[in-house]
C-alpha cells in the first residue's frame, strides 16, 4: 500500500510541474486512463521512473508537445458519426431557425475542436441550411481546443484526401478546394470559423451560444470536474440552447438543467426556470349548492388550518400578520401575541430567507412564487431544508385578500436525493469509465489497423525503391563518364572566360574617360578607373547600386530619360552636355555619350555611359 501511495504522489508531481510550467492542469482528468498514457509516453521515451520523467521534461523543451499529444487523444472527424449528424441536420438545425428571426446572429461553441474537422461540419451544415451569403451574415462558430498544435493545423484548414472521405462528395466539390494531394474548406466561409485556446476546467464560457457541440471530450474528466464543466456549458447556452454530446457521454445526474431532446443522439436543451401556477385560498363558500347546512363550519376551517401538519403563516394586504397555525408557532417560535403584528417586526420574514421582497412580488404579480433549496440552521448541528411557497389571496374580483406564507420541510427528500444523486454519480464514473476504455480501444485498433496498412505500403514501396536504385545505379556510372568530359570541357571554358575577363578588365582599364555599365534595371554593373577618378567613387561601392541613387556630383536624375532611351532602342545613341561638380570639389562641364550595351544577336542587354569632364579655363 505504501508503494502505491509513494507512485501515487510521484504522479501527482508530474501532474504539478506540468500545471506550473506549461499552465496545463490535467488534474481534474480521470486519473487511471491519464496514468495509462503518461506511462505509454515514458515507455517510449525508455523512462520507468515518475522522477526521472520529470527531469527529461526539464532538459527537453520538445518532449511537452509529444507528451501532450499522447495524453489528448484527438480522434476527430468529418460527420463522425453520421447517424447523429443526420439527425442535427434534419431536425435540430431547421427547429432551432424557425424559433429565430432572419436576421438573429446565430452562435456555435465547437468545444474540444481538435484539428477543425468538427468545427468546419458545423459550417457546412449551416450553409446548406440558410445559403453560403446568409451564413456568412449570420452565423458565428468558435472553436476552441487546450492543444495550440491542434489549433495552428486547424487553422490552416488543409486536410488530406482519407480525411475527407466521409463527406458527401457533393459537399466536396462545394466547400473544399483541391490543391495538390490537400483538400482546403473554402475562404470565405472560413472567416465565421473563429480558433481559439480555451480550458474548459479552467477558463471562462463563450456566453449566448446557440448550440454547443462538445463531443466525447467530457468522458476523459472525473465526475467532479464534468459537474464543474457542465455548470459552465448551462451558463454558456442561450435560453433553449442546445448541447450535442457524444455517444460515449450521458447526463445521468443532470437532468435538473438539461432536458432531453434526443437521448439516443446525445442532444439535449438547457432547462428553464419552472413557473408555478397561480394558487390562492378560496375565500368563499363552495360553489355548487349545498344540500344539508353545515354548522361551526368557521369554527372548523379555523381547526383544520390551525392543525395543518404544515407550517403556514397568512399576511394581509398591508403586510400585518393575520393567521398562523400550530406548525409555524412550533417550528418558528410564534404565538397569538404575533398576531396584528407587521410581518417586518417577525424573524420569519429575515430568517431563514429574506420574505417581503416575495411577498411583495406575488401580490404585485399576482402569481405564487416557489423558493426551492433553502437551508436553515434551526440549531446547533440541526440543518433543515425548505421549500418555501408564496400564494397571493384573491377574492373572485382578483382582489387582493391577503398573501399566505407556507413552509415545507423537505430534509428527508433533499437527503433521498444527495443519496440518489450520489449513487447515480458513482454509477455515471462507472459508465464513464468503461466507455473511456471501449473509446480508447477503439482509437488504439484504429491507429493499429492504420499502422499495419502503412508499414504493407511501405514495404511495397521500398522493394519498388530498391529496383529503382538498381536502375539509376547503372545510369550513375554512365553519367558519371559524360560528367568527366564535360568537366574537363568547362575547364577549358573557364581558362577562356577568364582571359576574356582579364581582357576586358585591361580594356576598361586603360580607357581615360569614365566609363559606366548599367543593366536593364539601371543598376551599375561595371564602374571603370576613369569613373573613380571622376567621382571619387570606388568600384565596390558602385557595382550593384542604382544609377540614380548614386550620391556624386553628376546630375543623374538628367540622365534618367537618356538612359531609359538606350535601353529601349537598339540603335539610340545621344551625347548630352551638362554641368557638374568632380571629386575635388570643382564644377566642371560634363560630356556624356550613352547608348545601348547589345549582343551579338542584337538584344539590348543594359546601357553604357561614357563620360569626360573639363574644367573652365
Amino acid at each position: 500500500m505504501s508503494n502505491e501511495l509513494e507512485l501515487g504522489s510521484e504522479f501527482e508531481a508530474v501532474l504539478l510541474y506540468l500545471k506550473e510550467s506549461r499552465g496545463f492542469d490535467f488534474t481534474g482528468y480521470k486519473r487511471t486512463s491519464l496514468a495509462r498514457r503518461v506511462r505509454r509516453r515514458m515507455a517510449q521515451v525508455g523512462i520507468d521512473a515518475y522522477s526521472e520523467y520529470v527531469d527529461h521534461l526539464q532538459v527537453d523543451p520538445e518532449e511537452f508537445n509529444a507528451l501532450f499529444n499522447t495524453i489528448l487523444i484527438n480522434v476527430t472527424g468529418f460527420f463522425r458519426d453520421p447517424e447523429a449528424w443526420d439527425v442535427l441536420r434534419s431536425d435540430l438545425v431547421p427547429a432551432l431557425l424557425a424559433e429565430r428571426s432572419p436576421e438573429d446572429q446565430i452562435r456555435i461553441w465547437s468545444a474540444g475542436c481538435a484539428s477543425g474537422e468538427e468545427a468546419y461540419t458545423l459550417a457546412m451544415v449551416f450553409a446548406e441550411a440558410i445559403g453560403p451569403d446568409r451564413f456568412r451574415q449570420r452565423v458565428k462558430i468558435y472553436a476552441t481546443d487546450v492543444d495550440e498544435e491542434a489549433l495552428a493545423q486547424a487553422r490552416h484548414a488543409a486536410y488530406p484526401e482519407s480525411a475527407v472521405e466521409k463527406v458527401p462528395p457533393d459537399m466536396v466539390g462545394t466547400y473544399f478546394e483541391r490543391q495538390g494531394n490537400q483538400y482546403t474548406f473554402r475562404k470565405d466561409l472560413r472567416r465565421s470559423v473563429i480558433f481559439g485556446r480555451n480550458d474548459l476546467v479552467q477558463d471562462a464560457p463563450i456566453s449566448r451560444i446557440d448550440l454547443l457541440v462538445c463531443r466525447n471530450t467530457l468522458m476523459y474528466f472525473n465526475a467532479e470536474t464534468q459537474s464543474k464543466i457542465l455548470g459552465r456549458l448551462h451558463f454558456a447556452l442561450a435560453p433553449r440552447g442546445l448541447l450535442f454530446l457524444g455517444k460515449a457521454e450521458m447526463l445521468l445526474s443532470h437532468s435538473r438543467i438539461f432536458d432531453p431532446v434526443d437521448l439516443k443522439r446525445r442532444v439535449f436543451r438547457k432547462t428553464t426556470a419552472a413557473t408555478v401556477g397561480l394558487g390562492h385560498f378560496a375565500a368563499q363558500s363552495f360553489a355548487h349548492e349545498r344540500t344539508t347546512e353545515i354548522r361551526g363550519l368557521a369554527q372548523l376551517r379555523d381547526h383544520a388550518f390551525s392543525a395543518s401538519p404544515v407550517a403556514q403563516v397568512v399576511v394581509t394586504g398591508e403586510d400585518v400578520v393575520a393567521l398562523v397555525n400550530q406548525q409555524a408557532e412550533l417550528v418558528f417560535g410564534l404565538s397569538n401575541r404575533d398576531l396584528g403584528r407587521p410581518l417586518r417586526d417577525l424573524e420569519v420574514s429575515y430568517r431563514p430567507v429574506e420574505l417581503r421582497a416575495y411577498v411583495e412580488q406575488a401580490k404585485v404579480e399576482r402569481r405564487g412564487i416557489r423558493i426551492k433549496d433553502v437551508e436553515w440552521q434551526r440549531g446547533p448541528g440541526e440543518a433543515i431544508w425548505l421549500e418555501i411557497h408564496v400564494n397571493p389571496l384573491v377574492d373572485g374580483d382578483n382582489g387582493l385578500l391577503g398573501v399566505s406564507i407556507v413552509f415545507h420541510d423537505v430534509t428527508a427528500a433533499r437527503a433521498l436525493l444527495d443519496e440518489l444523486a450520489h449513487a447515480n454519480r458513482q454509477l455515471e464514473s462507472a459508465y464513464e469509465e468503461l466507455q473511456s476504455t471501449n473509446e480508447e480501444l477503439e482509437t488504439t485498433n484504429e491507429e493499429l489497423q492504420s499502422t499495419v496498412e502503412e508499414l504493407e505500403t511501405t514495404n511495397e514501396e521500398l522493394q519498388s525503391t530498391n529496383e529503382e536504385l538498381e536502375t539509376m545505379n547503372e545510369e550513375l556510372q554512365s553519367t558519371n563518364d559524360e560528367l568527366q568530359a564535360i568537366n574537363d570541357a568547362l575547364r577549358e571554358r573557364s581558362v577562356e572566360l577568364d582571359e576574356v575577363n582579364d581582357f576586358l578588365e585591361s580594356v576598361l582599364t586603360s580607357i581615360r574617360s569614365g566609363v559606366v555599365v548599367v543593366d536593364g534595371e539601371m543598376r551599375v554593373v561595371a564602374w571603370n578607373f576613369g569613373a573613380e577618378d571622376l567621382w571619387g567613387l570606388r568600384q565596390d561601392e558602385a557595382v550593384g547600386q542604382h544609377l540614380l541613387n548614386l550620391d556624386i556630383g553628376m546630375p543623374v536624375a538628367e540622365l534618367r530619360p537618356t538612359v531609359r532611351a538606350a535601353l529601349q532602342d537598339l540603335h539610340f545613341a545621344e551625347t548630352k552636355t551638362m554641368a557638374a561638380v568632380n571629386r575635388r570639389g570643382k564644377r566642371i562641364s560634363l560630356r556624356v555619350h550613352c547608348g545601348p550595351l547589345r549582343t551579338p544577336g542584337g538584344e539590348i542587354r543594359g546601357g553604357i555611359l561614357l563620360m569626360e569632364g573639363t574644367e573652365p579655363a
